[in-house]
């Protein structure tokens, strides 16, 4: 099956393969920081032009959500790297998240908490883009749907933040049909893309790729190889591998194709913790899958 490998995005016409960039910044990050920024080089060497950061990739250094200096590790981090490479740093599209924070309890464990008030994604917006060394982001995400606030007002605050010059373009992410529809009739063309999960763990269940297809937005993927902070079933990917070996590469650059396959609209970010990972995830974009192992593969669906 030939398709696509570039696609808009944003106003950016990039690779449909991008990169995340919070295993570069929370639990289980490199510890060498200049190790995490040549993983990013290499990522943008290889064609990479889509970085996927959030105000909320740091690690809290105490109970609670931490110290100020803690946050915006994964932001800074992204700037430092564009900032130190040589290649045309006007073709890469940067996005950030706002409305989550990291939070730490007492006894060591990580977690997340949606803070999503118009006034906190305001300002964490304005903060991210100081951070990135920019004026405008790029592309801005609310990173959840609070419970606490109604969807509508936070859609509301992204608008604010497009008309006032914060984001040139906003997405929303962790999210199904209903607020996409809200989101869409409050936000209309400013809102270019939804970021949900999916992957052979998980495939879309709400069909959410169906209403992005429907109302011309970009489905941008994240854990597409699965995620690394929560178990899975691995025999999840058999069939992966077993078209892996056909192929002569990794399960994992299989099921980015596969998710390449999908729409024509789809992002696909993996994280890399090394330039190792990336350089093989990269190679995605080439590997073409028949249409005979794209419909064994999709036949999962229904195991």
């Amino acid at each position: 099956m030939n398709y696509r490998n570039t696609a808009t995005l944003a106003g950016y016409e990039i690779p449909r393969l991008g990169m995340g960039t919070m295993a570069l910044a929370i639990e289980g990050r490199p510890a060498d920081r200049g190790e995490a920024i040549a993983t990013i080089h290499k990522a943008l060497d290889l064609g990479v032009r889509y970085l996927d950061t959030a105000w909320s990739y740091y690690l809290p250094s105490k109970p609670g959500t931490g110290e100020p200096q803690d946050m915006g590790y994964g932001e800074y981090l992204v700037r430092d790297a564009l900032a130190s490479w040589h290649g045309p740093k006007d073709e890469v599209l940067v996005a950030t998240k706002t409305g989550w924070l990291r939070t730490l309890d007492e006894q060591g464990h990580y977690g997340w908490q949606a803070d999503a008030r118009p006034e906190t994604m305001i300002a964490n917006a304005k903060e991210s883009a100081r951070r990135l060394g920019v004026d405008t982001l790029d592309l801005l995400y609310s990173h959840c749907n609070d419970p606490q606030v109604p969807y509508e007002e936070q859609m509301e605050a992204l608008k604010q933040l497009v008309d006032e010059g914060v984001a040139k373009a906003v997405g929303i992410s962790r999210i199904g049909n209903e607020d996409i529809e809200t989101a869409h009739r409050i936000l209309g063309s400013r809102l270019v893309a939804v970021q949900n999960q999916f992957s052979p763990v998980h495939r879309d269940p709400e069909h959410t790729m169906e209403t992005c297809e429907r109302l011309g937005l970009a489905f941008v993927c994240w854990s597409p190889l699965g995620g690394f902070l929560d178990p899975f079933n691995e025999h999840l990917f058999d069939r992966f591998r077993e078209i892996a070996k056909a192929h002569d590469c990794s399960y994992q650059r299989v099921t980015l194709a596969w998710e390449l396959a999908q729409y024509p609209q789809l992002f696909t970010i993996p994280s890399a913790r090394n330039p190792r990972e990336i350089e093989d995830s990269f190679q995605a974009v080439r590997l073409m899958l028949s249409n005979s192992e794209l419909n064994y593969l999709n036949e999962t669906q229904a195991e």
